[in-house]
């Protein structure tokens, strides 16, 4: 991969950093928030296919604990299609 190139977690495409949401969980009530935060992040393409996506692997990768609800810090949800 170049210089600032990312992979999105759910569907493995990569592109510029700036074409993607940057997720990070909470270390105190491990909720993920959007571009917001320090620490270890990945990277998420700004559709509803890649969120929903990326929203059940959390849930398999939880299934012992509570799932982990995703908080939007920033509007980006208005420019991305309209989830279900």
């Amino acid at each position: 991969m170049e210089i600032n190139h990312r992979r999105c977690i759910s569907c493995r495409k990569i592109a510029q950093k700036s074409e993607f949401w940057r997720i990070v969980r909470e270390h105190t009530d491990h909720t993920i928030v959007l571009d917001q935060g320090m620490g270890r992040s990945a990277y998420l393409c700004p559709t509803a296919d890649c969120l929903k996506a990326a929203q059940k692997k959390i849930a398999s990768a939880e299934s012992s604990k509570p799932p982990s609800p995703i908080r939007f810090t920033r509007p980006y949800i208005s420019a991305s299609p309209p989830l279900p």
